[in-house]
């Protein structure tokens, strides 16, 4: 259990790994999720394509800006 409110499940659409990093794309119903996590986390996981996994989103705000 997590205390997470924002869970949100989906398919691993593709996971690219690093030299660090993982980038992680999920499809949540037509939606892309995409996450960086270690490249740690992800070897530990074995992610690939067609994973079911669950998005866990504990953030307090999105910045997005464009000129």
């Amino acid at each position: 259990m997590l205390s997470a409110r924002n869970q949100i499940k989906g398919k691993v659409k593709s996971a690219k790994l690093g030299k660090v990093m993982a980038e992680v794309v999920i499809d949540a119903r037509g939606i892309e999720i995409v996450s960086l996590i270690s490249l740690e986390s992800a070897q530990k996981m074995n992610l690939k394509a067609g994973d079911e996994v669950t998005a866990v989103i504990k953030s307090t705000d999105v910045i997005v800006a464009k000129d």
